[in-house]
C-alpha cells in the first residue's frame, strides 16, 4: 500500500488550515458609522500625522515613525507622488526615497496604521501637484474633469498603486496597516471652474475608487459633494464646525496645518502650539473622530520637487518634528499630552454623541456619557481676550481665553490647551547658534569653478519667429531656458533705449552684448514680473540673451496644469517713445545650462579638466559653477549647509541635489510680531518670523548622503555670491529647559481611569533626544525666576536647588522633578513659585 499520498494530502490540509487561521488572525475589517471609524467591530478615535516618504530618506523613516508613535499618533498619512513614480509613461520607479512599499512596511513594523492618499492629485506644494508633465502633452487632455484621456491615465495609475499594495498584502483586510485610502484632493476648491463636468468627474472618481475594491473606506478631502460611501473630510486651521455630508459618516479632519510652508521672499510662518491644541480639542469636543496633522514631519523638497511658484526647499512646516528629524519643543510634548488626554476620553467619545451645555458668553461644555452618571467633558472658552471662571457640575473651573480643558471623569482637569508645561528647546530651529552646534568652514584653497557664458551654447538649438512659453518648451527637464535674438542699430537710430520685458515668471537674467543688465523675479502669490531697464546699444548688431528660470511648477488652482511661464513680450522704446516690438522676431532657444548638459553636478566629473583651479575662487560672479571637497563632521546626525553668502542657484552633495537656494531674496521688513498672541483665529500671516531676512539659509544634507573622507559639494550660482563663506553645521547635543509652576496641571500620564491622579504635584520634565544624555544643569531656581528659555535668571524669591536637580538628572536620558515646596523647600511662603531649569544634553 502507498502511504505517501494520504500523508501528502494530510500535510496539505494542515498547511491550508494553518494558513487560514493565520490570515484570519491578521485580517482586519475597517468600516465606519456616524461616530467613528470602526476597526474590527470597535469604534476608534484616531490621531494621525502626515509624513511624506520622499521628503526624507529611508535611513531615517523608522526614527521619524518612532517619534510619531511616542508623540501619541495612531496613523501615518502620506500622499503618493505620481510624477516621480512614473517619470516616463509606462516606466515606474519605486526605489530609494520613493520606495512606497518599504515606507508603508516601516509604519507597520512600528505598530501604526496608514492612510494612503493616492489622489493622484496631491497639491502638497509639490512640483506640478504630483502630476507627471508628460500627461500635459497627451493630445486633447484636460486634467481633473470628465475628459476621457485624463480619466484613462488616472485609472491606470490608481490601479497600479492599489495593485501594488494588494501584492504586498498591505491593506487591513490582508493583515496590512492601510485602513484608509483617498481619491482626489481638495477638488471642492476648484470644482466651480469645471461646471457640470466637475460634478460628473467627482462621481466618476468615487465610482472608480470603489471599483478598485481596496476593502477599506475611501475619503475625499474637502469635498462637500463626495457621493456615498466616500467620506468627505475637513481641511483647514479649524474644523470644529465641520459637519459631514451624510449622517452616516464620521467627522474627520485630514489636514490640520501645524504651521505653513515657506516661500522664497516671505517671512517664516509659525503657529503657536496653544492655538493648535485649542483647535484639536475643539474638534474632538464637537464630535470629531479622526484628526491628522499636516504636517507632523514636513521634511525637505530635495532636488526640483518643490512646487510653485517659489516654494522654498525647506518644507519644515513648523511641525512637531522639524525638517532635520529633531523633536520641536514645546510643540511635540504639549500635543503628546493632548493626545493622551483625548485617549483617556476615548471610551466616552465612541459611546455617545456630545451633549451641549452653554456656560456663559463664549463659554460652553460638551459632555459625553456612557451612563447618566459616567461621563467625560470638554470645557471651552472661545473668547479671544477674556479669561473666565465657570461652574460645571457644581465645581468651579478657570478657563484662560482661547482654551479648552479636558475632564476624563467630568470632574478633574488633566489638560488645558493654553497651559504649556512641556520642556522647551533653545532657539527657534535645530541649528540655532548654541554650544551644541559646530560650524566647519570650507577651505578657499580647494575650490574649483566653471564659468558659463551668457547665451545659447550647444548644437541642440532651435529657432522660432515668436516667444515660446517656457514649460511647454523645456518640458520641465530643466529650470532654465535661453531666449536669444539680435538687435540691429542703424547709424540714425538712438543707441540709448529702454528695454521693456514682460514675463509670466518666475525669474530672468537679461544680458545685452553678453553683459548683465537686469534681473527680474516674481513671488509665490504672483510669479509674473516686468523689467524696465535703460540700456546702451552699439551701432550694428547687438545680442540680447535672456535666461528665464523656473522655481517650481504650479501645484494648485483651477486649470493649474495650463498655467504658463517664461517671457512673452520684449519691446524697445527710444527717447521719442517710438516702440520696436521684437517679440515676433527671430529667436534662438536652448533648453538648460551648459553645465547641466556637461553633467558638472555629477561625481564622475569631479576631476574633469573642465574645472579651473586657483588659490581663491572668483566671487560675486553670475552663472558660475563651484566645486569643493569637504570632510563630513563626525557623528550620525544630519548636516546643514549654510548658504547665507550665496545668491540664487542649486546645490549638490555627492551628486545628490539638496535643492534650490535663494538667500538673496529677503522678506519684507514689516509684518512680523516679536511676541505672538496665540489667542484668536490663526492664519498663515499671523505670528510670522524673520522679517527682512531670507526665508531659508540652511539646507539639509542627510547623513546617509555623506561618507567618511572627502565629499563633493557642487553649486550653480546664478546671481553671484561668495562660496568661501559657506560652512557645514552639525549638532553634538541639545540645550533644553523647563518652566513649571506649583499651579500648573498635573501630568496627564499620571491620570488612571477610576483611580484619578497617581501624582498630586506638577512636574518639570526633561528629555534628551535618543542617543544623548543630560550632561550638565546650567541653571536651576525655585521661586520667581525671570526671563525665557536660554536666558533664565534668578528672581527676588530664589531657592538654589541646582545640586538636587543635578543628582536627579545628570547621566539620565530623562528626568522628572516634582514642583512642590515639600520637595524643593519654601524660600518665600505665600507666593506662587515656579521651577526653572536649563540643561545640556550630549553624547
Amino acid at each position: 500500500m502507498d502511504t505517501k499520498k494520504p500523508l501528502s494530502l494530510a500535510l496539505v490540509l494542515v498547511l491550508v488550515f494553518v494558513s487560514y487561521c493565520f490570515e484570519s488572525v491578521l485580517s482586519t475589517t475597517v468600516t465606519y458609522d456616524h461616530r467613528a471609524l470602526v476597526i474590527d467591530g470597535k469604534r476608534r478615535v484616531l490621531q494621525s500625522g502626515s509624513i511624506h516618504y520622499p521628503r526624507s530618506t529611508p535611513e531615517v523613516w523608522p526614527e521619524l515613525i518612532r517619534k510619531s508613535k511616542e508623540g501619541g499618533l495612531d496613523v501615518i498619512e502620506t500622499y503618493v507622488f505620481w510624477n516621480y513614480h512614473e517619470p516616463v509613461r509606462g516606466q515606474y520607479y519605486f526605489e530609494g526615497r520613493f520606495d512606497l512599499v518599504k515606507f508603508v512596511k516601516a509604519v507597520q513594523e512600528a505598530g501604526l496604521l496608514v492612510h494612503l492618499r493616492i489622489g493622484p492629485y496631491a497639491c502638497a506644494e509639490w512640483n506640478y501637484g504630483g502630476f507627471p508633465l508628460w500627461l500635459h502633452f497627451i493630445p486633447g487632455i484636460q486634467f481633473r474633469t470628465t475628459n476621457d484621456m485624463f480619466k484613462r491615465e488616472m485609472l491606470r495609475f490608481l490601479t497600479k498603486i492599489v495593485g501594488l499594495m494588494k501584492e504586498e498584502n498591505l491593506f487591513a483586510s490582508q493583515g496590512g496597516p492601510i485602513i484608509l485610502a483617498q481619491v482626489e484632493n481638495e477638488y471642492e476648491l476648484v470644482e466651480w471652474a469645471y461646471g457640470i463636468a466637475g460634478e460628473l468627474y467627482v462621481k466618476w472618481a468615487a465610482e472608480t475608487a470603489i471599483s478598485l475594491n481596496t476593502t477599506v473606506p475611501w475619503v475625499m478631502c474637502r469635498q462637500e459633494d463626495a457621493p456615498d460611501p466616500i467620506i468627505n473630510t475637513c481641511n483647514g486651521f479649524y474644523c470644529d464646525r465641520f459637519t459631514p455630508n451624510s449622517p452616516s459618516k464620521p467627522k474627520m479632519w485630514t489636514e490640520n496645518y501645524s504651521g505653513w510652508f515657506k516661500s522664497f521672499g516671505y517671512p517664516i510662518p509659525h503657529r503657536p502650539v496653544e492655538d493648535l491644541a485649542f483647535a484639536i480639542a475643539r474638534f474632538f469636543e464637537t464630535g470629531g473622530a479622526f484628526h491628522n496633522y499636516y504636517m507632523y514631519f514636513g521634511g525637505t523638497n530635495f532636488g526640483r520637487t518643490a512646487g510653485g511658484p517659489l516654494v522654498a526647499t525647506s518644507y519644515d512646516y513648523d511641525a512637531p518634528i522639524d525638517e532635520y528629524g529633531f523633536i520641536r519643543q514645546p510643540k511635540w510634548g504639549h500635543l503628546r499630552d493632548l493626545h493622551l488626554a483625548i485617549k483617556h476620553c476615548e471610551e466616552y467619545l465612541i459611546s455617545s454623541d456630545p451633549t451641549h451645555q452653554q456656560l456663559g458668553h463664549n463659554l460652553e461644555a460638551h459632555i459625553y456619557y456612557k451612563s447618566s452618571n459616567d461621563c467625560a467633558a470638554f470645557l471651552a472658552n472661545y473668547d479671544s481676550n477674556l479669561d473666565a471662571n465657570v461652574t460645571f457640575n457644581g465645581n468651579l473651573y478657570f478657563l484662560p481665553a482661547w482654551s479648552v480643558s479636558i475632564l476624563p471623569d467630568c470632574k478633574n482637569v488633566i489638560f488645558n490647551t493654553a497651559k504649556v508645561v512641556s520642556q522647551r528647546n533653545f532657539g527657534d530651529n535645530s541649528f540655532a547658534q548654541t554650544t551644541t552646534v559646530n560650524q566647519f568652514s570650507l577651505s578657499a584653497s580647494s575650490w574649483s569653478w566653471y564659468n558659463e557664458e551668457p547665451g545659447v551654447w550647444g548644437n541642440n538649438l532651435f529657432t522660432e519667429s515668436r516667444l515660446l512659453e517656457q514649460i511647454s518648451t523645456t518640458k520641465d527637464t530643466s529650470d532654465y531656458l535661453w531666449y536669444t535674438t539680435s538687435i540691429n542699430i542703424m547709424p540714425d537710430q538712438s543707441k540709448e533705449v529702454f528695454l521693456l520685458i514682460e514675463s509670466l515668471g518666475h525669474a530672468a537674467l537679461i544680458f545685452v552684448n553678453k553683459r548683465l543688465v537686469a534681473f527680474g523675479y516674481g513671488n509665490h502669490d504672483d510669479a509674473s514680473f516686468s523689467i524696465s531697464e535703460k540700456i546702451s546699444l552699439v551701432e550694428g548688431n547687438n545680442t540680447l540673451d535672456m535666461l528665464s528660470m523656473m522655481v517650481g511648477l504650479q501645484n494648485f488652482g483651477p486649470w493649474f496644469d495650463v498655467q504658463g511661464a517664461g517671457i512673452f513680450s520684449v519691446v524697445l522704446v527710444d527717447p521719442w517713445n517710438r516702440k520696436n516690438d521684437v517679440s515676433s522676431g527671430e529667436w534662438t532657444y536652448q533648453v538648460g545650462l551648459e553645465g547641466e548638459y556637461l553633467g558638472l553636478d555629477k561625481v564622475s566629473l569631479a576631476n574633469s579638466s573642465l574645472w579651473k583651479k586657483g588659490s581663491i575662487p572668483p566671487v560675486n560672479k553670475t552663472l558660475i559653477w563651484y566645486k569643493v571637497t569637504f570632510l563630513a563632521p563626525e557623528g550620525k546626525g544630519p548636516l546643514a549647509l549654510n548658504l547665507t553668502s550665496m545668491g540664487k542657484g542649486q546645490a549638490w552633495v555627492n551628486g545628490q541635489s539638496i535643492g534650490r537656494y535663494w538667500p538673496a531674496y529677503l522678506s519684507p521688513s514689516e509684518g512680523c510680531t516679536k511676541n505672538c498672541d496665540y489667542r484668536g483665529e490663526y492664519d498663515s500671516t499671523k505670528c510670522q518670523q524673520n522679517c527682512g531676512q531670507p526665508a531659508q539659509t540652511l539646507y539639509h544634507i542627510p547623513r546617509s548622503w555623506v561618507h567618511p573622507g572627502e565629499n563633493l559639494l557642487v553649486l550653480h550660482e546664478e546671481l553671484g555670491g561668495d562660496p568661501t563663506k559657506i560652512s557645514v553645521l552639525t549638532r553634538t547635543g541639545q540645550e533644553i529647559c523647563s518652566l513649571v509652576s506649583e499651579k500648573d496641571p498635573l501630568p496627564a500620564d499620571s491620570w488612571k481611569p477610576n483611580l484619578g491622579f497617581m501624582s498630586q504635584t506638577p512636574e518639570a520634565r526633561l528629555t534628551c533626544e535618543k542617543g544623548w544624555r543630560i550632561a550638565s544643569i546650567n541653571f536651576a531656581s525655585f521661586g520667581s525666576p525671570q526671563g525665557n528659555c536660554g536666558e533664565f535668571r534668578t528672581g527676588i524669591c530664589h531657592a538654589d536647588i541646582i545640586s538636587m536637580v543635578q543628582k536627579a538628572c545628570i547621566g539620565q536620558e530623562q528626568c522628572s522633578i516634582p514642583v512642590s515646596t515639600a520637595n524643593l523647600g519654601d524660600p518665600c511662603p505665600g507666593i506662587l513659585k515656579s521651577l526653572a531649569i536649563e540643561a545640556l544634553c550630549s553624547d
